[in-house]
């Protein structure tokens, strides 16, 4: 499961690789946000007066506070892109901080994907995505694809210094994979695909992750017939079914998070270090 930990340091490596500076370690990135979640869990506020101002702590005030369904429960925790409010000088996250840690995961596929944001409510385009279906470490798989799919997307130009305040990134890491029994063995939202297909004598592939359909509102056949688009194939859409698909399904949970939030992160963290 990605982690805010794992989309930190994707800003980080970028970050770091276009102000010319070295980048902090995963293992750096991982204990510097625990120091970070500590030191908002300990300022020195009445949590009854945080509760009113912050909605992050609000919600989870509610939750604990009357017999919310598992429904809201789960919507009150589950997305780490709420942004994140300064208390004291420490902005505090929008992620449950009494929720139990996912388990380490030391290599995995993965994907990265940065959009830009944009208006006033924060619309969505994509800037770079980029992934691979080979296990990787973490440590060194996030910081290259970080890089190679803000800089190398032969679809958009590399993503510049200036475009940093603007931008969106989002880690998937890659779990389940299986062969599927027809194109339409898979649940959207569930499954990400991964499609090939031999079509003009050549060999044609594409994948989308599980995020996408259910993002543009596609059904399964609209989704299928889009990727293989994407591969490549140039038929009628109302024939795609005579073109012999392999279909593997995969799953992996998407987890995002602003630049504007990785800025609090990253001031808070070079004060420490000047403090020290």
């Amino acid at each position: 499961m990605s982690t805010v930990e794992h989309c930190l340091y994707c800003l980080e490596a970028l970050a770091a690789h276009l102000e010319d500076r070295k980048p902090m370690t995963l293992d750096q990135v991982q204990m510097s946000w625990a120091e970070y979640i500590s030191a908002a869990n300990d300022a020195d506020d009445d949590a009854d007066e945080l509760a009113k101002r912050l909605p992050a702590l609000r919600r989870l005030a509610a939750s604990s506070s009357s017999s919310s369904t598992a429904a809201s429960a789960s919507s009150s925790s589950s997305s780490s892109t709420t942004s994140l409010q300064q208390q004291s000088g420490v902005a505090t996250p929008a992620t449950s901080v009494s929720s139990t840690p996912p388990p380490t995961i030391a290599e995995s596929p993965l994907f990265v994907t940065w959009n830009t944001l944009s208006g006033r409510g924060g619309e969505h385009s994509l800037r770079g995505c980029i992934g691979t279906f080979e296990p990787h470490e973490l440590g060194e798989g996030l910081s290259s694809y970080a890089l190679t799919s803000a800089l190398q997307d032969t679809r958009f130009s590399p993503i510049t210094l200036s475009e940093l305040p603007s931008l969106e990134v989002a880690v998937t890491l890659l779990t389940n994979f299986e062969d599927a029994a027809d194109p339409m063995d898979w649940e959207l939202g569930k499954h990400g695909l991964r499609i090939s297909f031999l079509y003009h004598g050549y060999r044609h592939g594409a994948t989308y992750l599980p995020n996408v359909a259910p993002e543009q509102g596609w059904t399964k056949e609209e989704t299928i017939s889009s990727l293989m688009r994407k591969a490549g194939w140039t038929g009628r859409r109302d024939r795609w079914r005579d073109v012999n698909l392999k279909v593997v399904r995969y799953q992996g949970r998407e987890e995002s998070l602003e630049y504007e939030e990785y800025k609090r992160w990253r001031d808070w963290v070079v004060a420490r270090q000047e403090d020290k």
